[in-house]
């Protein structure tokens, strides 16, 4: 399991490595959407912030569920595109197979078997804003971009 920095590092270096221009913040940690809120409005963000839910596929297999932060779970189209139920993972099981802390899961850097479920609507925003791993930053960048990032790493993408 890779460390919070590893994660971060993984984060960092994509962004390079594509060569796609975000823009990065340092802050008190943020773990729920409380704290979230509270250093938006200190930090003047604009953008449209993401949430990734750790899912647990019925049978075997896990996947993140990368949208807007005011969406919810859509588990039967889910279901329709995994063939496997969804259900929220318990956050004990999401650090040991993740290593992220519960309300900082990052979509980038994941094990390869992690399945990512991303809704495309996150393309139309003009930036988007995550949590690359270490709950005291968080990353800016054009929603245009999301795709391309996901499709870089070695994970199974689906689109909703």
């Amino acid at each position: 399991m890779k460390s919070l920095q590893e994660i971060y590092q993984i984060n960092r270096e994509r962004f390079n490595a594509l060569s796609i221009p975000f823009q990065e913040w340092r802050h008190e940690a943020i773990l729920d959407f409380e704290t979230d809120i509270k250093v938006a409005a200190e930090l003047g963000w604009t953008g449209t912030h993401t949430k990734s839910l750790f899912l647990k596929l019925k049978g075997q297999g896990y996947a993140v569920y990368l949208t807007d932060k005011d969406s919810r779970l859509d588990a039967k189209h889910i279901k329709i595109i995994t063939g496997k139920r969804p259900s929220i993972c318990p956050d004990s099981e999401m650090i040991e197979q993740l290593g992220c802390m519960p309300g900082a899961v990052c979509p980038i850097g994941l094990p390869e078997h992690i399945i990512i479920i991303v809704d495309t609507r996150l393309y139309q925003h003009d930036e988007l804003l995550y949590t690359p791993g270490l709950p005291n930053s968080t990353f800016g960048f054009a929603g245009k971009e999301l795709k391309r990032l996901l499709l870089a790493g070695q994970n199974t993408l689906y689109e909703i």
